[in-house]
């Protein structure tokens, strides 16, 4: 096992046990992050991100696997299971991962996963309808910012 697989198993294995500090600490000053609801977050975002996520994802568990390190980043696959708050359906989300690493932190984390399916899940008959749509992850993502701002903002008071 590599370095950046070391430091991605670390962070997923802390993930597990919602040690939101040792997440935190993987990301260079200078990190990246998007995925199809969290778009093109900085640092200080992404790590207030998984703090909110973790806080507020009470049933909140995830899975990692096939790690897979290069001299640059890493790749890995993880699944989360989770309750949406806003309908109370059950969701699982699987997630494919990539990381830029430099240094011996994460420089940029991209995760990919399908917004329709996602949105199935999370939205019912609404994602169904609408899941496919620009218009209604575009309204996801705007939410999502908005709670992240509230979040690091009630955070900071």
């Amino acid at each position: 096992m590599n370095s950046n697989e070391e430091l991605i198993n670390h962070f997923y294995l802390n993930f597990q046990q919602k040690d939101v500090q040792a997440m935190q600490n993987c990301y260079a000053d200078n990190a990246t992050f998007s995925d199809p609801v969290f778009t093109n977050l900085d640092a200080q975002q992404v790590r207030a991100m998984w703090a909110m996520l973790i806080k507020n994802g009470k049933d909140m568990r995830m899975q990692f696997r096939n790690v897979k390190g290069t001299d640059t980043g890493a790749t890995a696959e993880w699944d989360a299971w989770y309750t949406f708050s806003l309908t109370g359906n059950k969701v699982l989300n699987r997630i494919k991962a990539s990381f830029e690493i430099r240094d011996g932190k994460i420089v940029a984390h991209r995760d990919h996963f399908s917004f329709y399916n996602w949105s199935r899940q999370a939205l019912g008959f609404t994602g169904l309808l609408l899941g496919w749509t620009s218009f209604l992850r575009d309204k996801i993502s705007k939410t999502a910012k908005k709670n992240l701002e509230n979040f690091m903002a009630s955070v900071k008071s």
